[in-house]
């Protein structure tokens, strides 16, 4: 079992595939408005949604570019400081209206 538990993605893959596939029918990074529409568009909570771009640019998966356009290298410890009972805030993730696309 521990090597089914090690090849299995830390993320949500649909949420993941759901933004992928945003990416590309945009042309360019995503912004905290893109993942707004896109949760109301699918009934999808946004913390949901932000908690895998999250979890997918911890793990290389993809990239975070602040407004500034600086590449912002995030970790789980960034992601665990912005919990507030167990949900992500919107407030606090209004701090990260960069720029998100795939590496």
């Amino acid at each position: 079992m521990p090597t089914i538990e090690k090849n299995m993605p830390k993320w949500d893959v649909a949420l993941a595939s759901l933004a992928g596939d945003e990416f590309r029918k945009k042309g360019e990074a995503l912004k905290l408005d893109d993942f707004h529409r896109l949760a109301t568009q699918h009934a999808i909570r946004l913390d949901d949604i932000m908690e895998t771009m999250f979890l997918l640019a911890i793990h290389g998966q993809w990239t975070y570019t602040d407004p500034n356009g600086q590449t912002q290298p995030l970790s789980q410890d960034t992601l665990d400081n912005l919990y507030v009972k167990r949900r992500l805030s919107e407030q606090d993730l209004s701090a990260f209206d960069g720029g998100w696309q795939p590496v």
